[in-house]
């Protein structure tokens, strides 16, 4: 720990430094790459709409020792049509989901189930959503994620500046498209719990976002009158000097989330925490590294195309370029010193 808070001491400093900014291109590369793969695994598998969205039917058995081929079997015995998506709910739970049925259906699949594990049709937890209540809850999800984006902009654009907000909101939707396209190729219900999961990795991948614009402000409110760097190099060291804590507080909220996915959903079974747990971890990673690699580079793109950011940066090249040659006639004086005197030709006299 000493040699990673010295670490974290010289990048604060700048005595060292990862060219963030330089190397925008790179990084805006594997994005793509991971933009692509979520639009191909949306565009092929797409997302599995939970009942709560598309309407449907879901029968919950509660019995220790049930299996899903033997719900499989009682439910295919009724032929009620369409599709039938049958899950194991820990460890003495079955759920079934089917479709929208009519009451005659939907009495059928509970006396299946019933005489199928000798158990009483009561015991069964039948929820029952219709086509126009599932259309209502998509609305009312894209309403509160379009508002959540607005508000946002207006915060950032009030508290900051419009274009760190358009970086900000950027980096948002990179994320959010990254891990809707992680959720299609995992093939995990969409349910209102993955929507809050999303609010929440909006809210975090913010924060992260505007802990390092606040940095990047401090470190460029004089950069125009001091001419000793660009806003580039001013902001790829507000990334630098926050590097540290972004890290620190990304690995300890992934902890307790990654604990949850991979023990309480993976080995324990619990299903009703997976559809949340996944959201919040993926959300978490790319939040973090939205707010180093992408929001930060693209706000420097955005600045220096503003004339003052150009003139500075001619600036800042010319009294390089002057320092540079100031120093070379001063190193030529050492090299000659440390050479030594130049032999004289030796002169004969005249006697």
């Amino acid at each position: 720990m000493g040699k990673f808070s010295g670490l974290g001491g010289r990048l604060y400093r700048g005595e060292t430094s990862v060219d963030f900014i330089g190397k925008r291109r790179r990084w805006y590369a594997f994005s793509g790459v991971l933009i692509i793969a979520s639009a191909i695994a949306l565009s092929v598998q797409g997302l599995h709409l939970g009942i709560e969205f598309k309407g449907g039917s879901a029968f919950t058995v509660k019995l220790a020792g049930a299996s899903v081929e033997q719900a499989r079997a009682a439910v295919t015995a009724t032929g009620v049509p369409g599709e039938i998506i049958i899950q194991k709910v820990g460890t003495d739970r079955l759920r079934v989901q089917t479709g929208a049925l009519s009451s005659v259906q939907s009495n059928q699949i509970q006396d299946a189930l019933a005489a199928k594990f000798s158990i009483k049709v009561e015991t069964i937890d039948t929820q029952i959503v219709g086509p126009s209540w599932g259309k209502e809850i998509t609305r009312k999800a894209l309403y509160g994620l379009f508002g959540f984006l607005i508000v946002v902009l207006l915060y950032l654009a009030m508290a900051f500046e419009p274009k760190m907000a358009i970086a900000a909101i950027v980096a948002v939707i990179h994320d959010v498209f990254i891990t809707v396209g992680i959720y299609a190729l995992v093939g995990f219900d969409v349910t209102p719990a993955t929507v809050i999961g999303f609010l929440t990795i909006l809210g975090y991948s913010l924060y992260d976002t505007v802990v390092v614009f606040d940095k990047v402000r401090e470190n460029t409110r004089t950069i125009t009158s001091t001419s000793k760097s660009t806003y580039s190099q001013a902001a790829n060291l507000a990334v630098n000097q926050t590097l540290v804590r972004s890290f620190n507080t990304s690995l300890i909220a992934l902890l307790p989330v990654g604990s949850i996915l991979f023990v309480g959903a993976g080995l324990l079974g619990a299903g009703t925490l997976k559809d949340l747990s996944l959201a919040l971890f993926i959300g978490l990673a790319t939040g973090t590294y939205s707010s180093i690699f992408i929001a930060t580079p693209l706000l420097a793109v955005l600045r220096e195309r503003e004339p003052a950011m150009k003139a500075l940066a001619k600036r800042v090249s010319t009294r390089s370029t002057v320092a540079n040659k100031v120093t070379e006639p001063a190193s030529a004086v050492v090299a000659t010193e440390k050479r030594g005197p130049r032999n004289q030709p030796k002169r004969n006299r005249r006697r």
